[in-house]
This record gives C-alpha cells, structure tokens and sequence, in this order.
C-alpha cells in the first residue's frame, strides 16, 4: 500500500468512530509499525487534518455546533487531579487539554478530551499506573486547561466551582 493511499485509509478509519484509536492498533489493521502511523498523522497534521493525539489514541475532532470554549488558570496538587477534571465534567464541561508554560522549553500542550467521570477516572489510573509526572508539576503546579462547553452560562458555572474550590488562579 502506498503512503498517499494508506494516509487515505488511516482518515477513512478515524472518520468512522467516535473513540481514540491507538496507533498500534492502526499500526496492525494498515499493515505497519507504530512509528510509520507517527510519521503518517504528522504529515496528515500538515495538511490541516484536525486528528488529535489523546491518551488513549488518535482521533479526529470536530467540534460541534455552537459550543463555547475557555481557557482555565489553575493551581493544585497531584492528589487533587481527580476532584479538578470532575468539577469540570460534572459541570457541564469537556476538558480539551491540558497546557503548561516552562521557562526553558516555552508552551507545552497534551490533548486530553475528557468528558465525564469515566474519563477522569481512567485519566487518573493511568498517571498511578504509569508511574508518570503530571505536566503541571514542571510549573509548580500551575497549568492551563482549555474547556468545551454547551454554553457561556457552564463555562461560567465551572469558573466559578473552580474559583470555591480555590483551584482557579486569576490570570
């Protein structure tokens, strides 16, 4: 299979589902290792294809009709990362990324799309079970998440659960 033709089928395949698919089970079904799917989503990102790298795989994301986003300055400890990501999806919120600002490398952003408690929940499990450092500890704990929402009135309600909670910073 060509790189053109086999891009082609990669699109074709992230186009018909809804949920993240790994790269090595794109790797499999197009016949190729793991790192010709990097290769190939990087030059797909090229040419504008909107294909997001979640921690659960690849994925196409197309925002949906009149939906508001805002970004969110907060501060808290790694054991509060569940309580966070859950004030916002219980809120009404869909938590797009997740982005720090280091004073050596500049803007580093991670997508993450998490919409509910499951999410959360699976997000969490696995930071323990890889054994990983969250990005907002290279900042002291201070990082930026980008929230999707039905309308300004939930980003609103979200700001304001963060700001009780004492997780919101004023920027």
């Amino acid at each position: 299979m060509e790189g053109q033709e086999r891009r082609d089928k990669l699109i074709q395949m992230l186009d018909h589902t809804k949920e993240p698919i790994s790269g090595t089970e794109l790797a499999k079904k197009l016949g190729v290792s793991r790192q010709v799917i990097v290769q190939d989503i990087a030059l797909l990102r090229a040419v504008n294809k909107n294909i997001l790298s979640t921690t659960k795989g690849y994925m196409i994301y197309l925002q949906e009709k009149q939906k508001v986003n805002r970004c969110f300055l907060v501060k808290h400890t790694t054991d509060e990362i569940e309580d966070e990501l859950c004030t916002i999806v219980d809120n009404g919120g869909k938590v797009m990324n997740v982005i720090v600002t280091h004073e050596l490398y500049g803007e580093i952003a991670a997508d993450l799309i998490i919409k509910n408690r499951q999410d959360v929940y699976d997000f969490v499990k696995k930071v323990k079970l890889k054994n990983t450092v969250p990005l907002k500890e290279l900042t002291d704990g201070v990082h930026l998440h980008t929230v999707e929402a039905d309308s300004e009135e939930l980003l609103d309600n979200i700001e304001n659960a963060l700001r009780v909670k004492k997780y919101l910073l004023d920027p």
